[in-house]
């Protein structure tokens, strides 16, 4: 196979960094591109066994994963000392040793799952047709959960938080991503364990992991903003270890001409993932899904009628 041009790489990571955390599925978009601009660039862009652009793919990934663990890095400072905590005290008394554990446990069974059949639904599935159906299927998904879905009243009492549980009870500035935690922490496991198995669906190419673990969230009554944050909490470690292992396929000799390609791309996607986290956040704290569903719809059944006729 062709390796992956700078051209190529530098169009497919600023596609990787907005479409992994945007709701509309940046695996799908990563099949759908290359076959919309046939020639070349479908030939280079073929994902497949010891292809060249998933190698690079992988690398991006980590580089978006990287962009959220800067991003949130005071979060994960904070979450991963409570764990430390936690563990040591072998105790679970404050929100960030509760909302550490609950990130472990939501992230088995996506974890799970990825190993047994990410590479069979990829080779199965990873063709333009099946993309675009799950593509259309995804805007649907979204429509209907801000068509349905409700925050509870539960999730309406927790707006003000708690801070008792603390080891300290002196008066102190309260973050707004603090407060989020607090309420996130609030989450039964099995509501969290249910809201990250979602991601599995994001197996399927054209299915987004951020919009169908936000949808999870605002069935389990979370507002849009706490359900944006614990998605992109949850997916950090999902995407981080996915890379990380896939890594040395990149390494592999039939790919050496496109580690240049892969560098390149990898720094514009992490470049585009920071930024999208950034607008998200923001976007989510008044603003729905549903601008983004009407965009998978349309993309998605475009597509289809594109290349099924």
């Amino acid at each position: 196979m062709s390796a992956v041009t700078y051209v190529e790489a530098i169009v497919v990571g600023a596609l990787q960094g907005v479409s992994e955390l945007f709701p509309v599925s940046s695996l799908g978009h990563s099949i759908l591109l290359p076959a919309w601009l046939g020639g070349q660039w479908q030939r280079d862009l073929s994902i497949g066994k010891d292809s060249p652009y998933l190698a690079v793919l992988v690398a991006m990934h980590v580089a978006t994963a990287l962009a959220l663990v800067l991003f949130f890095r005071k979060d994960w400072v904070r979450i991963i000392g409570g764990l430390w905590t936690s563990i040591r005290h072998r105790e679970v008394r404050t929100p960030d040793q509760r909302l550490a554990w609950l990130l472990v446990l939501a992230t088995i069974p996506v974890g799970l799952a990825g190993l047994l059949f990410e590479g069979l639904l990829r080779d199965f599935l990873g063709k333009p047709v099946p993309a675009a159906i799950f593509l259309a299927l995804n805007g649907g998904v979204l429509y209907a959960a801000e068509k349905f879905s409700r925050p509870s009243k539960k999730a309406a009492e927790e707006d003000t938080v708690d801070f008792s549980a603390e080891d300290t009870l002196v008066l102190r500035a309260v973050t707004v991503e603090e407060a989020t935690d607090v309420r996130l922490a609030k989450l039964r496991v099995g509501e969290a364990v249910l809201i990250g198995a979602a991601q599995i669906l994001a197996l399927l190419p054209g299915i987004s992991r951020s919009g169908i673990t936000m949808v999870a969230g605002l069935r389990r009554g979370l507002g849009h903003e706490d359900a944006a944050r614990f998605a992109f909490l949850l997916a950090t470690p999902v995407i981080l270890a996915a890379g990380v292992l896939k890594m040395p396929t990149l390494f592999a000799p039939e790919n050496h001409a496109s580690l240049g390609p892969a560098l390149v791309g990898s720094v514009i996607a992490g470049i585009a993932s920071y930024i999208s986290v950034r607008f998200l956040t923001g976007y989510f704290e008044t603003r729905t899904l549903t601008p983004f569903a009407i965009y998978c719809v349309v993309a998605g059944i475009g597509s289809l009628v594109f290349f099924a006729v």
